[in-house]
């Protein structure tokens, strides 16, 4: 895809299948009680009021994946770009739903959990944008 709007509407759907990836993990191991066992409260209901936000965001966060950073991996790409959606929810997100600052409110590994949560977000985001642009060498 050589044009812009078809690189855009690639990251897009690659944000969206990272959002898809991220909110199966995030239920999933909150519903096993991985999070609990830290002290975080991070333990959604799986519905698609939950789900559906979720994946937009997570597209509209893709289009991170057009930014010339780390431009020999997708992957590294993901992980950086994972960065900004984690520093909204920490620094903005959380603090203005009264969970304190990094969301420590809602235990003090909160922050750790968003990153790795983030971080897989991008990782997946990464993988298809490669995958679906035939760039899989940049992985």
């Amino acid at each position: 895809m050589g044009t812009f709007a078809g690189r855009l509407s690639l990251a897009f759907g690659a944000g969206c299948l990272g959002g898809l990836v991220n909110s199966i993990v995030v239920w999933f191991l909150g519903d096993a009680g991985l999070p609990a066992r830290f002290g975080v409260q991070l333990a959604p209901d799986f519905t698609l009021a939950w789900l559906y936000p979720r994946i937009v965001w997570g597209g509209l966060w893709g289009g991170l994946m057009l930014l010339p950073i780390a431009s020999r991996s997708h992957l590294l790409r993901g992980l950086i770009a994972s960065l900004a959606p984690s520093a909204v929810m920490l620094l903005w997100l959380l603090p203005s739903a009264g969970k304190g600052l990094f969301g420590t409110g809602m235990g003090w590994l909160t922050p750790a959990f968003v990153l790795l949560y983030n971080a897989i977000w991008g990782i997946a985001a990464g993988f298809w944008f490669a995958l679906a642009s035939g760039q899989t060498r940049r992985l």
